[in-house]
């Protein structure tokens, strides 16, 4: 029987050895407000590292997604960089509106170690 995927990215619920060794470099940071008015911008910056960038040993990609309150079918897609081994740091900041509280789930990708996921709640109060 295939394993799902949800088995093949490491959270900090799901560290053991050996990705526990590997978490400080390779776990997202998420940095964002805890709460946000509903349908106004607000920066999210995300980074991971510090991390080998060579073209044999790179964070070559960022996801985030989002996991609404009430929503029944999540998560929702919000962005996907790319990242060139050699030119490009693992470290964006990306600007998004939320209407519902929920959680952000950040994906980063090494070409080695594999994916690794790091959450965020964001609680979403009505606009002013």
């Amino acid at each position: 029987m295939p394993m799902s995927m949800a088995r093949l990215i490491y959270t900090s619920e799901t560290l053991s050895e050996p990705a526990a060794g590997k978490a400080k470099s390779h776990m997202p940071q998420v940095t964002a407000p805890n709460t946000v008015k509903a349908g106004e911008p607000f920066k999210v910056t995300i980074t991971i590292g510090p991390h080998p960038n060579q073209a044999q040993h790179s964070i070559r990609w960022i996801e985030v997604y989002y996991s609404e309150e009430g929503r029944d079918f999540n998560p929702v897609f919000l962005a996907r960089v790319e990242l060139a081994p050699e030119y490009a740091e693992p470290q964006v900041e990306l600007t998004f509106r939320l209407k519902r509280t929920g959680t952000l789930h950040v994906l980063g990708y090494c070409n080695l170690h594999g994916v690794w996921e790091a959450t965020k709640h964001i609680k979403v109060e009505e606009g002013g």
